[in-house]
């Protein structure tokens, strides 16, 4: 798992526990390879467990365990959010979108098992997602795979991606950039964070507000991080392929602050989402250090 820069920290040995975790949650929730649909099984398999820094679940659980909740009641809306993270990666690195080879350092979904079973694999990921969701044992089921629907669907994720498509090759403003960052990434970074608090019950609106601005910054804080990336890191550190933003004229954040302005922009945000924790006090100290880590990260 995803901890080299995390070693000697406070937060190591927790991002590893919980990183285990979570795999054999997966591990559970996904089917067995076998019947006359057996490959379409290990495509799901292949394109989620054994890779990835499991950000999402690592933020339900860290939400969660803030406000007190019990952590065996946070693997289910942990695992539904890797799971829509899995098919939309699936998707992304088809060739009708991003058209990618490598993803957590070994062949895209489509490049291992063809763009038929690629595509199908993300589907059943998608559905899998709400089943697991709908079975939890959250307080209000119903309610948990709303907020899961409208972050992966046209409020959220997919409508990200298509403001992210209508603008092949055009020029985009700020406003603009961060609108369809806050739709295609910050979304599920969002409700990964809604999520894990919902199984502490019902814990009023403003914590639940406080939330919100914590996962808005620290979602933006990801992609902004992600695009200094592109530019800074290599194929091999990310796992996926380099300089692909450059490559198909992509206007980032790099492209628009600078890389050093970029730096500084994912900073303000670190901060803007430490600022939003201060009602929680150190029960929130999980969250911070995930905030710190977003920014911090190398791969």
């Amino acid at each position: 798992m995803a901890t080299a820069t995390l070693e000697g920290t406070a937060l190591a040995a927790w991002v590893r526990e919980r990183q285990e975790r979570i795999e054999v949650v997966l591990d559970r929730a996904l089917p067995i390879v076998e019947g006359p649909a057996s490959r379409l099984h290990e495509a799901m398999r292949y394109a989620v467990l054994g890779g990835g820094k499991r950000m999402r679940p690592l933020l339900v659980y860290a939400a969660g365990e803030a406000l007190h909740a019990e952590v065996a009641k946070l693997d289910a809306p942990a695992a539904s959010v890797e799971l829509i993270h899995a098919y939309s990666l699936l998707h992304d690195d088809l060739p009708c979108m991003d058209n990618d080879v490598l993803r957590r350092g070994k062949p895209t979904g489509h490049v291992a098992f063809g763009e038929a079973t690629a595509l199908l694999a993300a589907d059943a990921l998608q559905a899998l997602a709400f089943f697991v969701l709908a079975q939890s044992r959250l307080p209000d089921a119903a309610a948990a795979c709303a907020i899961l629907a409208h972050a992966a669907g046209a409020p959220g994720m997919v409508g990200g991606q298509q403001i992210d498509l209508n603008a092949a090759g055009t020029d985009m403003d700020m406003a603009t950039l961060e609108r369809m960052h806050r739709m295609k990434t910050g979304a599920l970074i969002e409700a990964s964070v809604q999520l894990g608090a919902r199984a502490a019950g019902d814990i009023g609106a403003g914590a639940t507000g406080a939330l919100s601005a914590f996962a808005s910054a620290a979602g933006l804080a990801f992609q902004v991080v992600d695009d200094v990336l592109d530019v800074e890191g290599s194929s091999q550190s990310l796992g996926k392929t380099a300089g692909k933003d450059a490559e198909q004229g992509k206007v980032t954040y790099v492209s628009l602050l600078g890389l050093d302005g970029a730096k500084r922009h994912a900073q303000l945000l670190r901060e803007q989402a430490h600022a939003a924790l201060d009602p929680f006090g150190a029960a929130a100290q999980r969250l911070r250090d995930l905030a710190d880590w977003i920014v911090s990260r190398t791969h």
